[in-house]
């Protein structure tokens, strides 16, 4: 039995039977047992029972004038564990996917719609045309990717992938634009068509009603959101650590992710906290009975641990000097390193570049770097439009009242990363006056042809720091003593946080050369 009576199921992620074929190690999660890090306390660790496989159903529209219908995911019941079967990955192993056992693929059912497909007169089409947002609604999402499936969605691998997962046979396909906006050509005619958003590991599919031959149907405004819990679609696996420095916990609360999916890494949820040097500790006795986080060097102590998640977000825990470098030593260097090689995304705040100076070559190469205690917090920056994203930015920033003609108005800036090594890394956000990189990003393994993973590094704060004041909230904050969300204090999104969230769905994309314009998933013919 694994602690407080969670059996060895594997129901703890509904994922994580699958074979991470794509890696180039492998891990398999066996019967619980000791181990250095996390992995040791929640190897297929899930609440009591692991229940039937749920059977697809339909929810209300959340529009009641609406008929497009969000569907509710089926989820894939595990097998059970195997113990003592002579295989390697069974017994907690980490093995080459050559040597990996084969496995059957789940069956592949076809929804018959790429007959329903229709040749309209004079060169029209068919079209499905709206936008898609975040889960809270409050943004527009670029490079989200739209499609029809012609078959079942497959489940995601767990954790780090080398790879874009894109199932269910598209047979129509686009991206959004910097507005959020799309137009999907050439749909299928016919009753209950379905539709999928998807952004990396963020999915939901709709039914979107009936579709008439060679016009355009407008999907009404805020019905295509990624969801906001598992019930809805599928989330990628978070982990958060927090900071006294930072409160990046706030900003995923932002995006509007459910508050039961916000657990304990032995909880069901999707995004798991951990407390770093100064950070937050606990949940308040609202959310999970004031449970306690485990700590952030159970998080990174190791590969296993860390490739339990698809995105590490870290908040600043202060400068080195202070506790910045608690737990992390060679180890747990060489653990992120690798992490971010096999697929792993990585968002990292301010003083989090100690991973990058500090980590194993080419990682000190990244960056030129200075500390700069005197710079001015409050700058004016500007977006770097000299690429095909960079450009979707300023487009984006502007559509979504952040920037104005690409100059954003940041609070709490920082100045650590003086400039980037272009051959490894692209900048996003800068300033001219004094030269400062506040925003770069990085596709890994750094420099290689085929690369898996990718990071950000910011050199601004989410939350400036301000204390409450003549009725004043101040900004949001992450404290010991104070419970989360209980720090979480302000509403709505502003101009840095609005640039953060759009670099922390960049991040969950699939994986282009920064240079590269991103393109919409293939389809069959």
């Amino acid at each position: 039995m694994c602690p407080d009576g969670y059996p060895a199921d594997g129901a703890s992620d509904r994922r994580a039977a699958r074979p991470r074929l794509l890696q180039r190690r492998f891990f398999h999660p066996g019967a619980c047992a000791a181990s250095v890090g996390l992995i040791g306390v929640l190897q297929s660790c899930s609440p009591a029972g692991s229940g039937a496989a749920e059977t697809p159903v339909s929810v209300a529209p959340a529009d009641p004038g609406s008929n497009v219908t969000p569907v509710q995911p089926v989820v894939e019941t595990p097998p059970p564990v195997q113990t003592n079967t002579g295989d390697p990955a069974a017994a907690g192993q980490f093995i080459d996917p050559d040597e990996m056992p084969i496995v059957t693929a789940l069956p592949i059912r076809r929804r018959g719609l790429l007959e329903k497909q229709v040749k309209c007169p004079d060169g029209g089409t068919t079209s499905v045309s709206g936008t898609v947002y975040i889960p809270s609604g409050e943004l527009a999402l670029y490079n989200a990717m739209v499609y029809v499936p012609d078959a079942d969605l497959q489940p995601f691998t767990a954790g780090p992938t080398c790879g874009c997962e894109i199932s269910g046979q598209p047979i129509a396909s686009a991206l959004t634009d910097a507005s959020g906006h799309f137009v999907l050509e050439n749909v299928p005619v016919g009753e209950h068509i379905p539709i999928v958003v998807q952004v990396g590991e963020w999915r939901r599919e709709f039914d979107i009603g009936t579709i008439e031959a060679c016009v355009d149907k407008p999907i009404p405004d805020q019905t295509l959101r990624l969801p906001s819990r598992q019930s809805e679609g599928d989330i990628p696996k978070i982990a958060v650590s927090t900071g006294f420095a930072d409160a990046l916990e706030c900003l995923v609360r932002k995006l509007g992710i459910a508050p039961e999916e916000f657990t304990h890494p032995r909880g069901p949820g999707r995004v798991n906290l951990y407390a770093g040097y100064g950070g937050a500790e606990r949940f308040a006795d609202s959310l999970n009975k004031g449970a306690t986080f485990p700590p952030s060097g159970a998080l990174w102590s190791d590969l296993p641990s860390l490739s339990l998640y698809d995105i590490v977000l870290l908040s600043c825990e202060g400068p080195p000097t202070g506790g910045a470098l608690e737990n992390k030593d060679a180890g747990a260097l060489q653990a992120m390193y690798d992490y971010l090689n096999t697929g792993g995304r990585v968002f990292a705040s301010h003083y989090e570049e100690l991973w990058f100076q500090r980590g194993p070559a080419p990682f000190p190469d990244l960056a030129t770097y200075v500390d700069d205690t005197n710079f001015a917090t409050e700058i004016s920056a500007q977006v770097v439009t000299t690429f095909p994203k960079g450009k979707a930015m300023e487009d984006w920033a502007l559509a979504n009242g952040a920037a104005a003609q690409g100059e954003v108005q940041i609070d709490g800036a920082q100045r650590t990363i003086l400039k980037e090594n272009p051959a490894y890394a692209q900048r996003w956000l800068v300033s001219d006056e004094p030269q400062s990189v506040q925003y770069l990003s990085a596709n890994t393994p750094l420099g290689a042809p085929d690369q898996c993973g990718r990071f950000v590094l910011s050199d601004l704060h989410v939350s400036p720091g301000r204390l409450p004041s003549d009725g004043d909230p101040g900004d949001d904050f992450s404290a010991v003593n104070t419970g989360f969300p209980d720090g979480c204090v302000t509403s709505g999104f502003s101009p840095q946080e609005k640039l953060l969230a759009f670099m922390l769905f960049d991040i969950s994309a699939c994986i282009v050369p920064d240079n590269q314009a991103p393109v919409a998933p293939p389809i069959i013919r």
